[in-house]
């Protein structure tokens, strides 16, 4: 019984509070009816294809009395940003470092079965660097987990990204309290100084997004040899020379 005059703009509050981490779906209809009661005249009412059926409330005389806008809604719980690790190498060496995420919130048992495969993917220019995880407890019922690394800009990707792996290598449940633990390898191997922040997310399939910050410290690299030049006599020039190697073309 909401009156909207034309032109008018009406927002349409929604409350999202999940007790579990999985996706929740529902659907927002809007039904819109004529003031005075009177159809939209509509001549080949009859000949409505499915899809606009679905769409308008028809009368007994042929005319339209409503129109429907339908949206589909998917609430996706997503736990606070936290601070996973501080991995630092010096730079030109490689370090390998060991993390456990903690999933909280993932009740056994919660299950959703999303519309689509697309609205449980994580959102990414390069799908590919998507890694999917199939885990199972022994029960038939196989959990799915998506991970991969995000930054913050194209900038820091491209100065990070190359130097960067990450690999699931243990996984672990309390059945009691409901929570996963995820053992992730990070191997870390710059080629120069720096220090850049990236984002650990993973994502149930079933719905529930988690996201740990890691900040990665590349420190200047050791000497690489020392130069020693002889003086073979006052003003005059003493010569040594030395190759320098380049790691790319």
């Amino acid at each position: 019984g909401i009156r909207l005059a034309p032109k008018e703009k009406l927002d349409i509050p929604l409350l999202f509070m999940p007790n579990t981490m999985k996706m929740y779906e529902a659907v927002v209809v809007i039904h819109v009816m004529r003031e005075n009661g009177e159809n939209w005249p509509y001549e080949d009412s009859a000949e409505l294809n499915k899809d606009l059926k679905s769409s308008v409330t028809l009368a007994e005389n042929g005319g339209i009395q409503g129109i429907l806008w339908i949206y589909p809604v998917h609430g996706i719980p997503e736990v606070p940003q936290q601070k996973l690790a501080v991995v630092r190498c010096r730079a030109r060496q490689r370090v390998e470092r060991r993390v456990e995420v903690q999933l909280t919130g993932v009740a056994a048992g919660a299950t959703a079965v999303p519309a689509t495969r697309n609205s449980a993917v994580l959102s990414t220019n390069k799908p590919a660097n998507i890694q999917e995880v199939q885990v199972t407890d022994g029960s038939p019922t196989t959990i799915e987990f998506l991970y991969e690394l995000q930054y913050q800009s194209n900038e820091i990707k491209s100065q990070l990204e190359s130097f960067v792996g990450l690999h699931l290598v243990q996984r672990e449940q309390d059945t009691e309290s409901g929570s996963e633990t995820l053992t992730f390898n990070i191997v870390f191997a710059p080629n120069k100084p720096m220090r850049n922040e990236a984002t650990l997310v993973v994502q149930r399939t079933t719905g529930g997004v988690w996201k740990f910050s890691v900040l990665f410290i590349a420190m200047e690299p050791e000497v690489d040899d020392v130069i020693n030049i002889e003086a073979v006599g006052l003003n005059k020039e003493s010569i040594v020379g030395f190759k320098l190697t380049s790691q790319t073309r």
